[in-house]
C-alpha cells in the first residue's frame, strides 16, 4: 500500500476484510440472524452450477491436431490435466467431507448446456455450508470468489481449518495455496506452459490469486491460536 486511502479498500487488505466478514457472521449468529449465512449459501450454490473444476474442454475429434513436444512425445492434454486435478479433489470431498456424494462434470461433450448436480447432492452441500463455523464460512466465501470454484474452496478450507481436523488426512502432502491456485486456473497454466506467459498480466493475476487463497488459510488455521 502507498496511501491511507488504499487501507480502506477490501481488495488491498484481504486478511483484515476477511476477519471483519467473520466478525459480522459471529454477530449475526449471536442475535439469531441468518442473513449472511443464507447469502453465502446462495452464492456458493450458484458457483457450483458453473464450477471451474468441473468445466472440462471437449474430447478430441477427428479434426484435432495431435501436438507433440520437441522430443516427439505427446504432452498431457488440457482435458487430461483437468480430469486429473478434478478427480483428486472430488475423491477427497466424496470420501472425507461428504461421504458417498455424487459430483458430476458440468459440461457434456454432446451439449452446450451445463449439467446440474442431483438434488441430493445440492441438499448435502447446502446443509454443510450453512453449518460451518463463522471463520470457516467467511473463508469459504473468499475462496469461492477467488477461485471461481466451490469445490476448490471447500478442499482448501477442509485441509486447513482447525474445526475440520476430523476430515484431514495425516502424513500426506497438504492441499495448499499452490495446489488450489493451479486447480482454479488450470487452463491458464496449461496455456502458459505451452506458449509462455504475458509479463505483468499472467504473473500479476497468479500472485493476486495466491494472496487471496493465502488469506483463507491464515484465517481458518489460526482461529484458536
Amino acid at each position: 500500500m502507498t496511501s491511507a486511502q488504499q487501507a480502506l479498500k477490501n481488495h488491498m487488505i484481504p486478511l483484515t476484510s476477511l476477519a471483519a466478514r467473520a466478525a459480522d457472521i459471529i454477530r449475526e449468529d449471536a442475535n439469531g440472524e441468518t442473513t449472511t449465512r443464507d447469502q453465502i449459501v446462495k452464492t456458493a450454490m450458484r458457483y457450483l452450477e458453473t464450477d471451474t473444476l468441473l468445466c472440462w474442454v471437449p474430447e478430441k475429434n477427428d479434426y484435432n491436431v495431435e501436438e507433440v513436444d520437441e522430443h516427439g512425445r505427446r504432452p498431457e492434454s488440457l482435458r487430461e490435466a483437468q480430469m486429473r486435478v478434478a478427480k483428486n479433489v472430488i475423491s477427497f470431498l466424496s470420501t472425507m467431507v461428504w461421504p458417498g456424494i455424487e459430483i458430476r462434470p458440468i459440461l457434456d461433450s454432446e451439449s452446450i448446456l451445463p449439467v446440474s448436480q442431483t438434488q441430493a447432492t445440492n441438499d448435502i452441500i447446502k446443509q454443510w455450508i450453512f453449518g460451518l463455523q463463522a471463520h470457516d464460512l467467511a473463508a469459504l466465501e473468499r475462496g469461492i470468489l477467488a477461485s471461481k470454484s466451490l469445490l476448490v474452496a471447500v478442499r482448501l478450507v477442509s485441509e486447513w481449518s482447525e474445526n475440520l481436523r476430523h476430515v484431514q488426512r495425516q502424513n500426506q502432502k497438504k492441499f495448499g495455496i499452490e495446489e488450489a491456485a493451479e486447480a482454479s486456473s488450470l487452463e491458464v497454466k496449461w496455456q502458459t506452459d505451452m506458449w509462455g506467459e504475458v509479463e505483468d498480466t499472467h504473473d500479476v493475476d497468479k500472485e493476486d490469486l495466491k494472496r487471496q487463497l493465502g488469506s483463507v488459510i491464515v484465517l481458518v488455521s489460526g482461529v484458536t491460536k
